[in-house]
């Protein structure tokens, strides 16, 4: 049927009146459509703005008037794409040359489709919501709003970064807030190729809007002894003589401490209560009163095992006593049928932490839809992002917030920390045996308490441990090494940088008014300071640059950033303690601390030495943190192996979230108290027990795993985490660890490469297997494997004692095993190979690898000869990217790139001519170009006979 248009109108730089009759006015980048409002917390106005020809903003508000506050997260945009308006009975349509946004006259509901008319996204009748919300005087709402999924094979990704180890998160739920190893990134990706950015800085959930309940507003409860109404919790203290208490809980929530106590208690448990080394159990019988899948989720420290109706649903886990974990899991349960539950706790702490609550049941077609809420919001804000793959909707994302500056060259070599450095002989005598034992290193750090124990927040180096920073700066750099500081935007009260914050009414009051004291000696009060303050941000960065810049101080990091004042709070007084902000009540301002600190350092640094490339690491992180050329870490794990795995999820999600540099503590940061004992029995009596044992090979399969990240970081508790303090050398983890360090620096050609696409492609470097395989549904659950780049396929090993694992190989394409060079064919799954010294490791055919030299730091020698791997059985493109690697010189077009093309069908490969020039570019160099075929297997070996060709920057083909 011919469509009837009432109107068409071209965008022509300015705001048109509203037509007559329709309710819709025209604006100079889209359309509000003025609803037909019933009651005063329906939508009123419904706002699409054209950001892009693949870019949508959608507002929705019950209010006359849409906000006028600036996003935090969008950056103003340059690009403004041409769009029609058009205008059909109910509906109205706003067409780019690829995507059109049709809003419902009636109702405001908005739906997407492609050029073609094919429904690509629609929001979900009756899915938006408003709720009033009244914060410090503040008026906001409380939002939610759904749409419906594009289908049963549609598949999600993003959020951040969170440690429940899921990784499709298609019909699950996610609370997005800020803590310790949690980062919040308010941005979905589809594998339907789009994302929705959700323009919200307050406390966020995506899929179910409810909170988990305590099991007593969901089930029937029942004792051990079968008695109703709670059940039974016995608590096992650890000497002989010490009272056993029984006692029925009505709920299981021992989740945070209690504000009001001076010392730190826990809320709910028995008073007085010795945790240490006690046992812990709460038991009896669970009833629900409909049937259907519960979600359950487990807070969790100490050692902790979950049964329900006597099947292990939780294997014992393990999290240190001050920072408790949370983990998901869901139990099909009938209606009416009673189901024995048991928790086994072994508190590790004096203080520690466990909670089990629940949600009931959801539809499945409810739940499987894509569900946004936000707890205070000015209205409904969100952004639809369009791609033609999953790249395209990242570089999508990067336009609307930032592009991703490439880091230092040297930032992708290997860092070495521990918690930590304590003085200036073991900083400096550290870097020196690395270069004694000729491991490669780039960078060390110098973490928390570099300063005098009660001067937190000066930024100064206590005299006595590290006399002369400057003179230990220098000699750093004279071993070619780098130095990181950790800075927090924590201050003692007694410091002139808190009183200069005070003044201004830049701090947080609450933690002082409360007298909080942290951990340190007896115990410091002080508190953080407000970053959403502009001028707070100034000051803050001319602390640093009045007492760190001159020493000389080359990358910074930023801890705490969540901000964390004081842990395990409950949720309410972690607002309290993080505001009222400069910009408004905290509730409504919660998630987006990291990204204002991480602003102040980027715009000070850049302001002060424009020059300098910007290496920030932050513990926290928000969306458009990127283009503050900032990197996330994965902060305090513990050294599990279920934390190793959970791990790889984490960070896919988090580089699908549009965040390309992220790295964590290899090894894990929280250490279980048998390593540490471990580590003494081995120093006293030159035994490695049982226990060290398992320490060595977690460190080995985590180092493995760490060389194919974004960034390759060590740190951690003792043990110490240098690879001579871990095992021997000769030993296979010691080994280990020394082959994929050197192996680090020989992709750094590669590796670098990615860095430039990340900037001028909005490259992901990390990237899970449905990112570049997206046609094959196989890999829409895979989390344990990725793709570092285009060439290279990695699969961690993430169980003790496991000598192989299963590898999904995906389609359509071939792999070549790294080591042996022999062919595996796509589309299956196979049991590989994983020897003790060994990642698994797969390269894409057709892939074209470049590999340098062994070195010891990044910019030792020029890549001057290159060993160019071509992985034959499909065509290939690779380039080669590379500047100074440390100036902004790229940003004004100092840089060069060498394209190679192989031709499967001429066997032919194109070393294409160079385009571009920089200072101190290479004129001339050898490749040496080594072919690998199915019936020419080729292991990885730089010292591989290959073609050799002489290149001057000019184009030359090699027949392979």
């Amino acid at each position: 049927m011919k469509l009837k248009f009432t109107s068409v109108c071209l965008l022509a730089g300015w705001v048109f009146a509203a037509c007559a009759g329709s309710g819709l006015q025209k604006t100079e980048n889209g359309i509000i459509v003025e609803i037909n409002q019933q009651r005063s917390t329906d939508v009123r106005k419904v706002r699409v703005e054209v950001m892009g020809e693949k870019l949508i903003h959608v507002s929705a508000t019950p209010e006359k008037n849409f906000s006028e506050e600036p996003s935090l997260i969008i950056v103003p945009q340059k690009n403004k794409a041409g769009f029609k308006v058009e205008e059909q009975d109910d509906e109205i349509m706003v067409k780019t040359s690829q995507l059109c946004a049709i809003v419902s006259k009636a109702t405001g509901e908005v739906r997407f489709t492609d050029a073609a008319g094919k429904q690509i996204l629609a929001e979900d009748q009756g899915g938006r919501t408003f709720t009033p919300i009244k914060v410090e005087g503040t008026n906001g709402y409380t939002v939610r709003q759904v749409f419906r999924s594009a289908g049963n094979d549609e598949a999600f990704y993003g959020l951040g970064q969170h440690q429940a180890d899921e990784f499709n998160y298609k019909g699950k739920n996610e609370e997005l807030f800020q803590y310790n190893t949690k980062v919040s990134v308010p941005f979905i990706v589809s594998n339907k190729n789009y994302g929705v950015l959700w323009d919200s800085y307050s406390l966020c959930r995506f899929g179910d809007p409810r909170d988990y309940s305590q099991l007593c507003g969901i089930f029937k409860l029942y004792d051990k002894d079968g008695k109703e109404g709670a059940l039974t919790g016995t608590y096992i203290p650890a000497g002989k003589d010490a009272k056993v208490i029984v006692r029925r809980e009505d709920s299981l929530y021992f989740e945070h401490l209690d504000r009001a106590a001076h010392l730190e208690k826990v809320v709910n448990l028995p008073d007085g209560f010795p945790l240490m080394g006690s046992h812990v159990t709460y038991e009896g019988e669970i009833e629900p009163s409909e049937t259907g899948l519960f979600r359950f989720i487990l807070y969790y420290a100490g050692y902790t095992k979950v049964y329900l109706n006597n099947e292990p649903v939780v294997p014992r886990r393990w999290r240190t006593a001050w920072n408790p974990n949370s983990y998901k899991f869901t139990v099909h349960l009938e209606a009416g049928k009673r189901v024995p539950l048991k928790i086994e706790w072994e508190p590790d702490g004096y203080v520690s932490y466990c909670g089990l609550r629940a949600l009931s049941p959801v539809a499945d077609e409810e739940q499987n839809k894509l569900s946004w809420w936000g707890e205070m919001q000015n209205e409904i804000d969100y952004y639809f992002v369009y791609g033609d793959t999953m790249d395209d909707v990242i570089s999508g994302y990067r336009t609307l917030t930032g592009k991703s500056p490439i880091m230092p060259k040297w930032a992708m070599g290997y860092w070495q920390s521990r918690e930590k450095y304590n003085t200036r002989e073991e900083v400096l005598s550290t870097l020196k045996e690395f270069r004694e034992r000729q491991i490669p290193i780039d960078n060390i750090v110098i973490d928390w308490l570099h300063w005098k124990q009660d001067a937190w927040g000066s930024h100064e180096f206590d005299p006595e441990r590290f006399p002369d920073p400057k003179g230990m700066v220098d000699s750093i750099h004279a071993m070619h090494g780098r130095v990181m500081v950790s800075v927090w935007p924590k201050f003692y009260t007694t410091t002139e940088h808190y009183k200069e914050f005070d003044e201004k009414g830049w701090m947080y009051q609450q933690a002082v008014r409360d007298s909080i004291r942290d951990w340190v000696g007896p115990g410091y009060v002080g508190s953080f300071y407000d970053a959403y303050a502009p001028d707070a941000r100034k000051l803050f960065w001319k602390q640093m640059q009045d007492h760190y810049c001159p020493l000389g101080i080359d990358a910074w990091w930023m801890d705490a950033s969540e901000p964390n004042v004081r842990d395990c709070t409950d949720m309410q007084y972690r607002k309290a303690l993080c505001g009222p902000t400069a910009l408004g009540p905290s509730t409504k301002f919660f998630n987006a601390y990291a990204l204002m600190n991480a602003e102040a350092i980027y715009d000070g640094q850049r302001g002060m030495d424009p020059d300098k490339r910007v290496f920030l690491l932050t513990r926290s992180g928000f969306a458009g943190l990127q283009r503050y050329s900032t990197a996330t870490w994965s902060g305090d794990i513990a050294t599990r192996w279920e934390d190793m795995k959970s791990q790889i999820a984490a960070g896919l999600n988090f580089a699908v979230s549009g965040i390309p540099y992220w790295t964590m503590d290899i090894g894990g940061f929280c250490v279980e108290n048998r390593y540490v004992a471990g580590q003494k029995e081995l120093d006293e009596t030159g035994r490695e027990n049982s226990d060290y044992k398992e320490w060595r090979e977690l460190n080995a399969r985590w180092y493995q795993f760490g060389a194919f990240c974004p960034l390759f970081r060590a740190h951690g508790q003792y043990p110490f985490r240098e690879v001579w303090n871990i095992a021997p050398a000769g030993h296979p983890c010691y080994n280990s660890i020394l082959y994929y360090t050197k192996l680090r620096y020989n992709m750094m050609p590669y590796i670098y490469s990615l860095a430039g696409m990340t900037y001028f492609n909005d490259y992901t470097i990390m990237r899970p297997l449905v990112m570049d395989f997206t046609a094959d549904a196989n890999v829409n659950d895979i989390g344990d494997q990725f793709m570092f780049g285009p060439a290279l396929m990695v699969a961690p090993v993430y169980e003790y004692g496991a000598r192989s694992r299963e590898v999904y190989f995906p389609a359509p394409c071939g792999w070549y095993d790294f080591y042996s060079g022999k062919y595996v064919a796509g589309g299956r799954k196979l049991t590989v190979d994983a020897p003790y010294e060994r990642i698994p490791l797969y390269v894409r055919e057709g892939s074209i690898v470049p590999y340098g030299p062994d070195m010891q730091y990044s910019d030792e020698k020029p890549a001057s000869e290159i060993t160019l791997y071509v992985y034959t059985g499909q065509n290939g493109a690779f380039t080669l990217y590379e500047d100074e690697g440390v100036n902004y010189n790229y940003e004004k077009g100092q840089y060069a790139a060498i394209p190679f093309t192989y031709n499967e069908a001429e066997r032919t490969l194109v070393i294409g001519g160079r385009t571009g020039e920089f200072p101190g570019m290479l004129k001339e160099r050898t490749f040496n170009v080594v072919k690998v075929g199915r019936d020419k297997p080729q292991p990885f070996d730089l010292k591989a006979k290959g073609k050799i060709v002489k290149y001057d920057g000019k184009a030359q083909s090699v027949r392979l």
